[in-house]
């Protein structure tokens, strides 16, 4: 028997508050008729008011216990356990969005979707996110796809350089030399916590972003290239994206040519 869904539960929930609502509008209705017979001090329809009133409070408790009680779902195994993931990509592919899961993440082209199942939230982008129905987190993100990426490949360019300079600085080493880019990634991230708020697979995502950008010279002239691993030894250093056709892409080493 398949686990019930997400979304299946939000739905079925939403509609015992949808059946909530019109039992508090009842309560609304027989509450407006005791005021208005006390309003002119009609005694009889004061009484029948009341007891109207009574009533359809009642019928509001029951079909809110109802409604607390049919809310029976583990949000939390759900979250952690990676179904949820799961129903995401189903619930994308019959949207028409592409997405693909990599390892605990969603990439949705140009974002990454991270889960935070004890928060009850998601991350696009390490913007936090509240809104996991997966029908609307999908509708979410092919709006975030139909705009224009945000990713700054100027910026981005610009810091590896620096980041590549100092490295091969601190070696002794000149200008063309091939640096891993996890080695990069590490310098970028030096602190305790920075790889868990910039993860190696944003790092990958936005070498990727660079890469299909077109800009490849920095402000002084420097000319960047990715060049790929040679060996199996050096190719178990790659870094590892989802491209925007779905495809596995390996990244292995960065380096600058041209002016100083």
């Amino acid at each position: 028997m398949p686990s019930p869904s997400l979304e299946d539960a939000l739905a079925r929930t939403e509609s015992d508050a949808e059946s909530a609502l019109k039992a508090a509008s009842a309560v609304a209705v027989s509450l407006k008729r005791l005021r208005g017979a006390t309003r002119v001090g009609d005694l009889r329809e004061i009484r029948r008011a009341m007891d109207a009133a009574e009533q359809s409070i009642a019928a509001l408790r029951q079909q809110f216990a109802n409604t607390a009680e049919g809310w029976d779902f583990d949000e939390e195994e759900y979250l952690a356990g990676g179904a949820y993931l799961e129903e995401l990509v189903r619930t994308a592919q019959r949207q028409g969005l592409n997405i693909y899961q990599q390892d605990d993440q969603i990439y949705s082209y140009p974002s990454l979707v991270r889960v935070l199942a004890g928060e009850r939230a998601v991350t696009i982008d390490r913007a936090r996110e509240k809104r996991l129905r997966p029908s609307v987190l999908v509708a979410h993100l092919k709006d975030i796809q139909g705009r224009k990426p945000r990713f700054k490949s100027e910026a981005f360019l610009e810091s590896l350089y620096r980041v590549h300079e100092r490295i091969v600085a601190y070696r002794g080493k000149r200008r063309g030399t091939v640096v891993r880019l996890k080695e990069v990634y590490d310098w970028l991230t030096p602190r305790p916590g920075d790889s868990r708020d910039y993860t190696v697979q944003e790092f990958a995502r936005d070498i990727y972003l660079l890469d299909q950008s077109g800009i490849t010279e920095t402000r002084d002239g420097a000319r960047v290239s990715f060049p790929a691993a040679t060996g199996t030894k050096s190719a178990s250093g790659t870094i590892t994206v989802i491209t925007q056709g779905g495809q596995e892409k390996r990244y292995y080493g960065i380096s600058f040519e041209g002016a100083e």
